[in-house]
């Protein structure tokens, strides 16, 4: 643990009456996990209490979760380094740099799987982790602890039911599952209510036009973070800087910790296959809730642009 923070300052930017919240999430791989991360900053009814880095070099996450926070002024909320599964370099390796820990002010937990456990069981009731992610780190949390899927809800964006990558009209393997299928698996067994966006609602979000402009032109921190950390990530994915955003698949698991009332909502009973489709099992089938169309999607959109933008505020 690098530095402990005095109680005035760990609550500074909490909003009463917020959901408490914790983060699981692969930020440095897709740029999606960053818009997300600032998403929920920049949410009055999210109170977030802890990061996860998830799969991939985790400690190289961590440190770029670090210093986004540190950008925006939000170092209150402590990172856990999750389960390391590779040494692979971020898609955001340029604007993370040289940036070390050293002086950063805030907590940094070496066994961020542990933290997880220990934030869910600090928690007043049930808590909700958004896992937007390979599963890892949570499959990892159930191993060591079980009781915290009594003490837990798990809102992911993970998975697809009838629509696949670009509005197929089939299924396709979700590479959050697929990255990790066991521990996926591992979370389908714990007795907590799981809610999922699936391909089917989070696989075409992209922002384009005056939505996405009013983004690139805010001078909101949050925003700044994200669209430098975007145009960095698109350079090196697309070899040129991006008119709209990419997908924004994991922005609506952030939606969803709150509110349910902009998409369809069902519950279906899903099996993951061994490559990692999540299969429909009427029989054998886990109830996963989860949204599969939209009831306003632009209502959703708007969401998203305020709380990264500061507009109306």
């Amino acid at each position: 643990m690098i530095a402990l923070l005095p109680i005035s300052l760990l609550c500074a930017g909490a909003h009463m009456g917020a959901t408490p919240l914790i983060l699981d999430t692969y930020l440095g791989g897709d740029i999606d996990d960053t818009w997300a991360l600032c998403m929920i900053l920049g949410s009055e009814n999210l109170d977030l209490k802890l990061i996860t880095t998830a799969f991939g070099d985790t400690e190289r996450k961590t440190r770029l979760v670090a210093k986004i926070l540190e950008y925006v002024g939000r170092t209150d909320i402590p990172i856990g380094t999750g389960k390391k599964t590779s040494d692979h370099a971020l898609n955001q390796e340029k604007w993370l740099g040289d940036y070390s820990l050293e002086h950063y002010a805030g907590t940094v937990h070496e066994d961020g799987v542990q933290a997880l456990i220990d934030a869910i069981h600090a928690a007043d009731g049930i808590i909700t982790v958004c896992v937007i992610g390979p599963q890892t780190n949570i499959a990892e949390a159930l191993k060591r602890d079980p009781s915290i899927a009594k003490k837990a809800r798990i809102v992911s964006m993970a998975g697809s039911v009838y629509i696949g990558y670009g509005g197929k009209e089939t299924p396709d393997p979700e590479w959050n599952v697929v990255a990790d299928v066991p521990a996926a698996r591992a979370v389908f067994a714990a007795p907590w209510e799981i809610v999922w966006t699936p391909l089917d609602t989070c696989g075409n979000i992209i922002l384009r036009g005056e939505r996405y402009q009013r983004v690139a032109q805010s001078k909101s921190k949050l925003a700044r973070v994200v669209i430098e950390n975007y145009h960095q990530w698109s350079v090196n994915k697309r070899g040129e800087n991006a008119d709209a955003s990419s997908i924004l698949f994991d922005t609506v698991a952030v939606y969803l910790c709150t509110g349910e009332s902009l998409c369809d909502m069902e519950t279906v009973k899903l099996s993951i296959a061994d490559k990692g489709m999540t299969v429909v099992d009427e029989k054998k089938g886990r109830p996963v809730r989860c949204a599969l169309k939209w009831k306003d999607r632009d209502a959703f959109e708007e969401m998203m642009i305020r709380a990264l933008t500061g507009e109306g505020k």
